[in-house]
């Protein structure tokens, strides 16, 4: 049973999908990818990558009803590709000059309070480019885990009031605080599923999280792009990146979704509900 679906206004057996698109801004191959995705496949929101070095050409391909949240940053993971925090904060800044490449580098050296204003500014600036922002997605789910970085996350949505992507497949227990249930205290919205492995490769995990949808709000994240000599020179996921795309504009997808009464929606339903 989903209380969220119902007050969005489905019935509570209703199985609900968010299909988003993570790493816009990454490079110019995701851009493409991304957008393609929204206007033309079946992607219904994206999340914009604001420190990294495509963030400025990504807007510029976007439409003004594109559903678009912030892709909270605080890891460069790619070796030859670097870039950092737009606050120039130290804890947040490796030795070779960009993010943190790693989740555990992260953790171990950056503080809670120059995490808070990093996120803070990243909103804040996507907000400047003229972006409508829907919705909160942290990088990696590097924020999400850990209780004083998660405040941080928190803090942000609270103040900016944003929905968040929060994981199901990890439980309270597992990560050792309630941080379900601290968001929804705050009154920040979330849906009800999200499987928070971002390893690269999206077809299969896809195809059988559609199979077995359950009632209620789901979220979907995929990594489309182009093929180009920039993704393949950028990451030895690029096959997967480019299937991620070719699956999304795929008409059996979108025939799939329809044939299993799937109700699409994006990050702007949850938005819209939780300021109302």
């Amino acid at each position: 049973m989903s209380e969220l679906a119902e007050r969005l206004g489905f019935s509570s057996q209703d199985r609900v999908l968010i299909v988003s698109c993570d790493d816009l801004g990454l490079s110019h191959a995701s851009n493409v990818g991304v957008t393609r995705a929204l206007h033309d496949g079946a992607a219904t929101c994206a999340s914009l990558m604001v420190p990294a070095p495509w963030a400025r050409h990504a807007c510029s391909l976007l439409q003004p009803d594109d559903d678009i949240g912030v892709h909270l940053t605080l890891n460069a993971e790619h070796p030859m590709f670097r870039f950092g925090p737009l606050t120039h904060v130290p804890s947040l800044l490796s030795g070779d000059g960009g993010f943190p490449s790693t989740i555990d580098d992260l953790w171990e050296h950056a503080d809670p309070a120059e995490v808070r204003r990093e996120l803070r500014a990243q909103v804040a600036r996507a907000q400047a480019w003229g972006l409508d922002v829907t919705h909160l997605a942290p990088h990696l789910s590097a924020i999400t885990l850990r209780p004083e970085f998660f405040d941080a996350y928190l803090d942000v949505a609270v103040e900016f009031q944003l929905p968040i992507r929060l994981p199901s497949t990890v439980t309270e227990a597992a990560a050792g605080f309630p941080f379900r249930t601290i968001a929804a205290e705050e009154g920040v919205f979330f849906p009800d599923h999200f499987d928070h492995d971002w390893r690269p490769g999206s077809r299969q995990r896809v195809l059988r999280a559609i199979d077995e949808l359950p009632a209620g709000v789901t979220e979907l994240h995929l990594q489309p792009a182009i093929d180009s000599p920039e993704v393949r020179a950028l990451t030895d996921a690029a096959d997967a990146w480019i299937d991620d795309l070719d699956l999304l504009i795929d008409e059996a997808f979108a025939t799939a979704l329809g044939q299993r009464n799937v109700k699409l929606i994006g990050y702007r339903s949850l938005r819209d509900l939780m300021r109302g």
